[in-house]
């Protein structure tokens, strides 16, 4: 189809596989160029040059990658590789699952089916690594939790740091920003859709039974325990939304 019969869509549609593709060109430039987070990149007039491109597509296509991470534009003093971040991640992910509990939540359920299949696959491994420092500072959060529940009170945050805390043996960064960008997800997920009261002992209970399996060193018996913990996430989920 020659370019004067293309329909308004269709030129749209081209123009944003072209924005995609300079992106790409950018990224692997800086791969190429062996550019490290926190390094300036070219400036503006080399990745023209570079990537033969007019000024105002780089300006977009760098806005593009600074929203998801990949650069950061300080302005006055140029442009730079990004540090790692899943900000753009976690914020698109926690809009997907709020929206969709108002049609049946499936995007919501789908988040904690992956948070889930990440804790319970990776439980055996902590295991193998956990110490006596990280069961006390586990057992700290369990019964700030069972307090809190006796009191009718929530505990959102002991709960975020006990599932942080039972992966720290790992020493696996990128694991420990998947989880806190899906926990985010699911702390305002349940901001919308709110926790029952009477829940809370149960959910601390939940809690104490995944502790007591990791005292004995028991893989099967701690994974079992966390996926029983995420159904009963999953039916709540489920029910609101129906």
């Amino acid at each position: 189809m020659s370019n004067d019969l293309m329909t308004p869509r269709a030129a749209r549609y081209g123009a944003q596989e072209r924005l995609r593709t300079l992106q790409n060109d950018i990224m692997d430039l800086i791969l190429e160029r062996n550019l490290d987070v926190g390094d300036p990149m070219p400036t503006e007039n080399e990745l023209c040059a570079a990537l033969g491109v007019g000024r105002n597509t780089v300006r977009e296509a760098l806005k593009v990658l600074q929203a998801l991470g990949v650069v950061e534009i300080r302005h006055g003093l140029g442009t730079f590789v990004a540090e790692t971040s899943f900000a753009a991640l976690g914020a698109s992910l926690a809009f997907r699952g709020r929206l969709s509990l108002r049609h049946g939540g499936a995007e919501a359920l789908e988040l904690v089916d992956v948070r889930q299949a990440l804790e319970s696959g990776l439980i055996g491994q902590a295991i193998d690594a956990i110490t006596t420092h990280n069961l006390e500072a586990l057992e700290r959060q369990v019964v700030a939790m069972e307090e809190l529940a006796a009191q009718g009170k929530h505990f959102i945050d002991e709960d975020q740091n006990f599932h942080h805390l039972l992966y720290v043996p790992l020493h696996n960064d990128l694991l420990s920003s998947l989880l806190e960008v899906f926990w985010n997800v699911y702390r305002q997920i349940h901001e919308d859709a709110g926790i029952e009261s009477h829940s809370l002992t149960e959910n601390a209970h939940a809690h104490r039974l995944i502790l007591d399996a990791l005292r004995v060193g028991d893989k099967r018996l701690a994974a079992e325990r966390l996926n029983e913990h995420f159904r009963g996430i999953r039916e709540h989920l489920a029910a609101l939304g129906r």
